[in-house]
């Protein structure tokens, strides 16, 4: 994948300029980088706090060719590359299905992929946001959030981490791409998170609440989450919290 990166001192959403771009023919590995965003979004609309050069706005253009079926599994590859690219600044990141990576239970990543129509196919991009800095986090979720400043001693140049960014989503959508790509994803992801099995979780769902056990996933990422009962419940969207011990 050739890397072709478009800088931007302050734009509304990165994933709105990449979408852009795809649909104006942009190649696969266009990435679009801002120091800030206005109306950076999250999952279901939310918003993404995006401070002037308090953390990495990042997205970038996918045009992939595996099965359809395997689509959703680019949001988990995504995961599993921020995951590695934190592990570089001597970080111990953790994975929850199924956008959010997390240190010591606390938000550092948020990733949005969508899927858009362009005159060359449909494109994936795949927006990535991490936290560089904790100072402009505002007061109501700063119990919630954190940074890399926060969680190591040091400064780290946002060059530094978008540059292990790119390595780790080159190789792991290198991966994805491969004849056992999807399993291998699977696999990794597993390594990489305690939300694959045994986890006491609630889930929202779009029609009621869910309350179990994470039981692993299915071939698309799908999460499993298994009843007192002892049923399973296969959720393909949904937003999950862990349950704490009383």
């Amino acid at each position: 994948m050739n890397i072709n990166i478009l800088r931007f001192d302050s734009l509304g959403s990165t994933n709105t300029e990449a979408a852009n771009q795809a649909r104006q023919g942009a190649d696969e590995g266009l990435c679009v980088i801002a120091l800030e965003q206005s109306a950076g979004r999250g999952r279901h609309g939310r918003t993404w706090v995006s401070e002037p050069d308090a953390g990495l706005y990042f997205s970038i253009v996918l045009r992939p060719k595996f099965d359809l079926k395997y689509l959703s599994l680019i949001t988990l590859m995504a995961g599993v590359a921020v995951y590695d690219t934190l592990k570089e600044f001597s970080l111990k990141p953790d994975i929850k299905w199924v956008n959010d990576v997390l240190i010591g239970d606390k938000k550092i990543c948020g990733i949005l992929a969508e899927t858009v129509d362009t005159q060359s196919g449909n494109a994936v991009i795949v927006g990535i946001g991490i936290n560089l800095k904790s100072s402009n986090l505002p007061d109501e979720i700063a119990e919630t959030a954190t940074s890399i400043q926060a969680e190591r001693s040091g400064d780290v140049m946002s060059g530094n981490v978008e540059g292990a960014l790119i390595k780790y989503l080159s190789y792991w959508y290198e991966m994805l791409n491969s004849d056992d790509g999807p399993n291998e994803i699977l696999q990794n992801w597993r390594q990489r998170s305690s939300y694959f099995s045994g986890k006491a979780v609630r889930v929202t769902l779009p029609d009621g609440v869910l309350e179990g056990t994470t039981d692993g996933l299915e071939e698309n990422g799908a999460l499993r989450v298994k009843a007192n009962d002892g049923s399973v419940t296969i959720v393909q969207a949904g937003d999950v919290e862990r349950l704490r011990e009383i």
